[in-house]
């Protein structure tokens, strides 16, 4: 067919989501993909970047208890980290993707989609002549986004690294910089120092720098213990030896000397050539829509994802995801429509209730809002923070825990606004207070919500302890 009812560029989590659930509302939706279905989440983000985190993470866990940390003789094994990664990343082959959508009633047409005309895409492939699509009532952008390599002079020429060449690389390389402090920086770094890589960090100012203050210093003094050099400044040039080797000039007049050169200076919307402009969008721009994902004044284009940067997360996206395919089916079959905030076809969750794990040493789990966030937006909060190594489950789960964590009350309403932990595998406690935040569950009714002992959840009572009954 040329002509279906949901056409979707882009075959990452984003758009397999958005055309799953327009299909399941009985619409017929076909996917346009010019690299690999699956997207980057699957070969060269999330599930690489994890594989190679997790074995430093399974060693450390094993090193924390005594009778366990003896069994660990030895250095972290390279190649096997790399071969379960190849495993997770399936070699990266599509087949499986591919499998899915087949089985799932959706299409795919390979090859680069631009927008053409209304509702109308022109799919070009590497080779063979060009296919006109049409969709009878929605084209979906979820095209996602690209690392932005900063102009820095000879940093191109130096052939620098993104998260795609790090997350797929098959050797370590024995000096490795890193150019930001942001999540990707972080966890890169973090993996390769496990490694065996002898890490340095050029950041601009502090790391990771959305997230609460006590989590970032955690991060950075255990990225310290374990050898990796931290340094706060610029760069300024870049230069590839004859011998491969990479020297960067920083703005104190330090250098730094690299086998690799990993840049992880955040991301661009992947929008630069897939004709908005014929849309009246600025190509190469994020993409501004409304909270059923549609662009303004277009009522048959719609934008989900990293692309139109309201959570550049992959669950988020999918969850935006969600919320778009089930809102363009109801269009269709002119069904009514539930954009009331925290409706069927709303991502109000996008709002002020993101969940996100920083897959560090130590991990950093966080949702909703910060205390600056909660002050910046006039909030009346309090403050209650507790050191996790207090609850009993801690010392069951390792011999010297160590983490934090910090919930953010709303004293006018007295519900959780957000939530932070920091230490190790904080990450399993996030859902509880991502339900709690989304639900604005009351204090007064938390109480009956009783964390079993001993687990490190008992965190909870120690907030609501802090809190007061006779306040909650």
């Amino acid at each position: 067919m040329d002509t279906y009812d949901l056409i979707v560029i882009g075959a990452g989590p984003v758009g397999e989501n958005v055309a799953d659930r327009a299909v399941q509302g009985g619409l017929s939706a076909v996917i346009v993909e010019s690299e690999l279905v699956g997207g980057e989440c699957s070969y060269w983000a999330c599930m690489p970047s994890k594989g190679l985190l997790r074995p430093a993470a399974a060693v450390r866990a094993a090193r924390d208890v005594d009778g366990a940390r003896q069994a660990v003789t030895g250095p972290l094994d390279a190649a096997g980290a790399f071969r379960r990664r190849d495993a997770l990343t399936h070699d990266w082959s599509d087949e499986g993707q591919v499998e899915w959508l087949r089985d799932a009633g959706i299409d795919l047409v390979r090859g680069h989609g631009r927008i053409t005309g209304e509702r109308e895409v022109t799919v070009t492939p590497a080779d063979g002549p060009a296919r006109v699509l049409h969709a009878r009532h929605a084209v979906a952008v979820c095209t996602g986004t690209r690392a932005v390599i900063p102009d820095i002079p000879g940093l191109r020429d130096a052939e620098p690294w993104t998260s795609r060449e790090a997350t797929s690389a098959h050797e370590v390389p024995e000096t490795l910089a890193v150019i930001g402090g942001g999540v990707v920086a972080c966890e890169m770094a973090t993996a390769y120092a496990a490694l065996g890589s002898r890490v340095t960090m050029i950041v601009r100012s502090g790391l990771l720098g959305r997230v609460e203050p006590f989590a970032a210093d955690a991060v950075r003094e255990e990225l310290t213990r374990s050898g990796v050099d931290i340094r706060t400044g610029t760069t300024t040039s870049a230069h590839r030896e004859s011998d491969r080797t990479v020297t960067l000039a920083l703005d104190d007049g330090s250098t730094v000397h690299a086998t690799e050169v990993l840049v992880a200076t955040g991301r661009a919307p992947r929008t630069e050539d897939l004709g908005l402009d014929g849309a009246g969008l600025t190509p190469g721009a994020w993409i501004d829509v409304d909270d059923t994902m549609r662009v303004p004044g277009v009522d048959w284009l719609y934008a989900v994802g990293d692309v139109n940067h309201r959570a550049l997360l992959t669950h988020q996206g999918k969850y935006q995801a969600r919320a778009a395919g089930d809102v363009i089916a109801a269009r269709a079959n002119g069904q009514a429509v539930d954009a009331a905030p925290w409706g069927r076809h709303v991502a109000t969750a996008d709002h002020d209730a993101v969940p996100q794990v920083v897959f560090t040493d130590p991990e950093v789990a966080a949702v909703g809002m910060t205390e600056a966030d909660a002050r910046a937006a006039g909030r009346g909060i309090r403050v209650l923070d507790y050191d996790l190594s207090w609850v009993a489950g801690a010392a069951t789960h390792a011999d010297d825990y160590r983490g934090q964590a910090r919930a953010i009350i709303d004293t006018e309403r007295k519900v959780l606004l957000g939530a932070t932990f920091v230490g190790p595998d904080v990450a399993e406690l996030l859902h509880a207070a991502t339900i709690a935040v989304v639900g604005e569950v009351p204090l007064s009714r938390l109480w009956h919500a009783v964390p079993a002992y001993p687990t490190i959840s008992e965190v909870w009572l120690r907030w609501l302890e802090a809190a007061g009954r006779e306040t909650a």
